[in-house]
């Protein structure tokens, strides 16, 4: 082989290496996104069925079960127009209360439930998570009179 064969071949052998490690980067990247999802989103069937996304909006007032033998927790989260089930199983934030706004990591399950993994609750009782308020302002609702807007 000519050194310049041999040179083209280099080239192309590192060209070919560097596209599949490119390949496998974005694809682990990828899988690792977490797309946020309102209720109103969801119910429209924008989010995914077979991958972990996150879901926030506000506990619905009167909507938490917790079962007094385990750490399960169930409560309604809404956006003001569609409501959606969430089940968790763990210990919840301190900031966790009905009519707080929350961001919850999950997968949606065929019965519309959302099973959380982690429940997300910021900062002080002010405050609401710039996905949520977002999702909220969307939907038309009206925000709360201490909500503090996103920076």
């Amino acid at each position: 082989m000519t050194p310049r064969k041999k040179r083209i071949t280099i080239v192309c052998a590192i060209i070919a290496g560097m596209g599949i490690a490119a390949t496998l980067i974005l694809t682990a990247f990828e899988k690792n996104l977490l797309y946020f999802y309102s209720p109103t989103q969801i119910m429209n069937g924008e989010a995914p069925k077979e991958r972990s996304f996150r879901i926030g909006g506000l506990v619905l007032e009167n909507s938490v079960k917790k079962n007094p033998e385990s750490l399960e927790i169930s409560f309604i989260l809404t956006d003001t127009v569609n409501q959606i089930e969430v089940s968790y199983e763990g210990i919840l934030p301190d900031l966790f209360r009905e009519g707080q706004g929350i961001v919850a990591n999950g997968k949606l399950f065929p019965n519309n439930v959302f099973i959380a993994e982690q429940v997300l609750a910021k900062h002080d009782e002010n405050y609401m998570p710039p996905e949520v308020a977002q999702a909220l302002q969307e939907a038309g609702a009206e925000m709360p009179e201490n909500h503090i807007p996103p920076q």
